[in-house]
């Protein structure tokens, strides 16, 4: 859930999501439909599908219990280098680095790392960074560590430096160049779509909605309720739905 989502954003989500899947068994058993309703308002729908799918695989390859090997964490659905590690050692201690957005830009910071996130020299230094950093005990109290410290001090905007316990030696503090960090993302021309909708009520005030398809446009947005959405004219379903009434 932390994955594109704040805590303060996700605590009260986790509570009822765990209430209604206490276990890993449970949440494998459940349907998909089940599991996505528990995980509306928090978007980013594709994490709820590759999370009922970890626990799937979880319950029928590795009787149930969490993997505590690098490679079989790093294999279950949605789950990058990133992520592995920070399963790994927060819940085992192990020694392994993560670089999510709040690392990076404490990396990037300290380091004084020129580049944007996305390109890849920046990102091979960054996570050069990550694992030079690393340390051999503890890893999980330095994994929490540097996370909260990106959260909560280091963030994006309005950073507090004169709090940070690393202030005295990051670059950026030094050059006041916070700002500068990240570096702005590259534009891209966005694409432009036309889409017709169609809200078709009944006399008992119930709305008309209909499955996407799991491949429908909009990463995650497939096998949602919604209403009729087309990129052609509507002509041919409203016919079909006004021949329904009759």
């Amino acid at each position: 859930m932390l994955q594109q989502t704040q805590v303060t954003t996700v605590i009260g989500y986790f509570n009822n999501f765990i209430q209604h899947f206490p276990t890993i068994k449970a949440l494998a058993n459940a349907s998909e439909d089940a599991v996505l309703a528990q995980w509306a308002g928090l978007g980013y729908y594709a994490r709820a599908r590759n999370l009922h799918k970890c626990a799937q695989i979880i319950v029928e390859q590795h009787q149930g219990a969490l993997p505590k090997k690098f490679e079989q964490v790093i294999d279950l659905p949605g789950i990058g280098e990133s992520t592995a590690g920070a399963i790994l050692s927060i819940s085992f201690n192990q020694n392994h680095a993560i670089l999510d957005g709040n690392v990076k830009r404490v990396l990037s910071r300290y380091h004084q790392v020129k580049g944007h996130y996305g390109q890849s020299e920046t990102l091979k230094e960054l996570w050069r960074l990550a694992k030079y950093h690393t340390p051999n005990k503890r890893n999980a109290n330095y994994t929490q560590a540097i996370m909260d410290l990106g959260a909560t001090l280091c963030t994006r905007n309005n950073p507090e430096c004169d709090r940070c316990p690393l202030a005295q030696h990051c670059q950026a503090k030094q050059h006041n160049t916070q700002g500068n960090h990240p570096n702005p993302k590259p534009r891209k021309n966005k694409p432009t779509r036309s889409v017709a909708m169609l809200i078709y009520q009944n006399t008992a005030g119930e709305v008309y909605l209909e499955k996407r398809p799991k491949k429908a446009f909009g990463v995650g947005f497939g096998a949602l309720w919604n209403v009729k959405m087309m990129r052609k004219p509507l002509t041919k379903p409203l016919k079909n739905l006004i021949k329904m009434q009759k």
